[in-house]
């Protein structure tokens, strides 16, 4: 999930091409996207989608992102939005576990009244103090939860954080790959609103690919192209992880705990980011399976 593209659920004719393009999941958005008086609306038009088959039948990844739980639309979302074809449901601003814990027995029930058989995972956003302070204990809160994503513009906004900040944001992806990564559980990253600043997207993409990040949002389809390209993993780096993955079966065949690859010494943490990356490569094509 190199790239994930946004698109507003009120935007039915959108759809189809999001589906049709480059991104490796899209987003449908009953949140930020929709405006109060169209949110009834968009729900509908997204839960009509949904049933239509097309989306369960992509090869894509699906999301949607309801809104928060302390909302009055959440019940209403999840009822509609829990169908066969979804993968995640984005959950904005969880304020504790047990929201989370909440938020994954609300996602069963509708399972169950609209014929699910896939569990349909957590996608969790921190874009809040108190979410960044406990992102460990939010990936840890129930096994529904796929993965943290970041949220710089709600968390930096409302404390007068410049969102370019490079500290700020160096900051904040890491505690939130930790935080991840202590879960087992994949980072991921935020939105770019300058979509005319081709090359502050990329650069930020570039920090959260050398981060440990699996990909980052995109809210226009020009933006993907450019996330696609920054989350691949580069020939040079398939060739050593290659190499990696083949010494550590020859070592572990003589019983040798470590060894040099390419002048490098290489241990378990190195293969298994070795394996991690061959994974990668076969996902996308770039090696056979």
């Amino acid at each position: 999930m190199r790239s994930k593209l946004f698109v507003p659920g009120t935007r039915a004719e959108l759809f189809a091409k999001a589906l049709a393009g480059e991104a490796d999941a899209i987003s449908l958005d009953l949140e930020d996207a929709v405006s109060e008086p169209r949110k009834d609306e968009a729900r509908e038009t997204v839960r009509r989608f949904l049933e239509g088959g097309e989306a369960a039948s992509s090869r894509k990844t699906l999301i949607v992102r309801v809104n928060a739980m302390d909302t009055p639309h959440f019940d209403k979302d999840i009822a509609a939005v829990a169908r066969t074809g979804v993968h995640l449901i984005n959950l904005p601003k969880p304020q504790s576990p047990a929201h989370v814990r909440t938020a994954a027995d609300a996602i069963e029930r509708a399972e169950r009244a609209n014929g699910v058989q896939a569990p349909i995972g957590l996608l969790l956003n921190i874009e809040t103090p108190a979410a960044l302070r406990m992102a460990a204990e939010l990936a840890l809160a129930h096994p529904r939860v796929a993965g943290l994503q970041l949220g710089l513009g709600d968390l930096f906004e409302p404390l007068g954080i410049a969102r370019r900040e490079p500290s700020a944001i160096r900051h904040a992806m890491f505690a939130v790959r930790i935080a991840a990564g202590e879960a087992g559980l994949y980072a991921y990253d935020s939105a770019f609103a300058d979509i005319r600043d081709a090359e502050g997207f990329r650069a930020e993409a570039k920090l959260a690919r050398d981060l440990g990040f699996l990909g980052k949002t995109c809210i226009h389809p020009s933006q993907i192209a450019i996330a696609n390209d920054v989350f691949r993993p580069t020939d040079e780096e398939i060739a050593h992880a290659r190499k990696v993955v083949e010494a550590a079966r020859e070592a572990d065949a003589r019983g040798v705990g470590a060894y040099v690859v390419d002048g490098k010494m290489i241990d378990i943490p190195f293969v298994i980011r070795a394996r991690a990356i061959v994974e990668s490569a076969r996902s996308l094509g770039l090696l056979p399976s």
